[in-house]
């Protein structure tokens, strides 16, 4: 399961509304909402749309639970 505490306030920091992210990854708003609340996941293209709207790495806006953040980096 991934975390998604980043991503509300990443949207909101953004000026981007639940039902703009939504209409820009072809889902309803209700279905972003709960994939937003972590109720439902988010697919793998879902994930690449909304990093690329909102300009950020995948690793800035979804962690797995537990991961430590120094594990993002490639040695």
């Amino acid at each position: 399961m991934l975390a998604q505490s980043e991503l509300q306030a990443l949207r909101r920091y953004k000026g981007i509304t639940q039902k703009e992210i939504s209409k820009h990854i072809g889902i309803s708003s209700r279905s972003y909402i709960d994939k937003e609340k972590g109720r439902t996941e988010f697919t793998l293209t879902e994930i690449y749309k909304i990093s690329k709207l909102l300009n950020l790495p995948i690793e800035h806006i979804f962690l797995f639970e537990n991961f430590p953040l120094g594990e993002t980096e490639v040695k």
